[in-house]
C-alpha cells in the first residue's frame, strides 16, 4: 500500500465533517426555535420534539466522534507508511474505514429520527387542518 491510499480519503473525510458540522448547527437553531415557541405557549408537538431532539444530538455527536476518529487514523497511517510500517500503516487504515462506516451508520440512523421528527410535524399540521383551525380557513369535513 502506498501513501496515497489513505490520502484519498482525506477529502471525503473532510466534507462528510462539514456536513456533520452542518447538521449539528441546524439542530441548535431548531432547539433555539423550539424553546422560544416553549415560553411563549406549550404545544404537545414540543415534548415529543424534544424527546427526538435528544436522540439526535446523541447520535450527531457519534457521528462526529467517529469521523474525527476516522480522520485521525487515517492520518496516523499515512504517518506510518511514510515511516515505512507498512504493516501498521495498513492496519491503522483499515481501521480508519470502520470508524468512517461506523459514523455513516451513525448517520443513518440520525436521518431516520430526524424522518421522524418531520412525520410528527406533519402530523400537527394535519391535526389541525382537520379541527378547522381558524387559521387556516377552513373547518373540518368541508372540502
Amino acid at each position: 500500500m502506498t501513501l496515497t491510499t489513505p490520502a484519498l480519503l482525506f477529502p471525503a473525510i473532510s466534507l462528510l465533517l462539514l456536513a456533520y458540522t452542518n447538521r449539528f448547527l441546524v439542530l441548535a437553531q431548531l432547539i433555539r426555535k423550539l424553546a422560544d415557541e416553549e415560553r411563549n405557549q406549550h404545544q404537545e408537538t414540543n415534548t415529543r420534539q424534544i424527546l427526538l431532539l435528544r436522540r439526535r444530538i446523541s447520535l450527531t455527536k457519534r457521528m462526529q466522534l467517529a469521523g474525527v476518529l476516522s480522520f485521525l487514523l487515517c492520518t496516523l497511517s499515512m504517518f506510518a507508511l511514510f515511516l515505512s510500517f507498512q504493516l501498521t500503516g495498513m492496519v491503522l487504515f483499515g481501521v480508519s474505514l470502520v470508524t468512517l462506516s461506523v459514523s455513516l451508520i451513525y448517520s443513518l440512523w440520525e436521518i431516520q429520527i430526524s424522518t421522524n421528527a418531520l412525520n410528527v410535524q406533519l402530523q400537527d399540521i394535519e391535526d389541525l387542518l382537520s379541527a378547522g383551525n381558524p387559521r387556516t380557513g377552513r373547518r373540518g369535513g368541508d372540502e
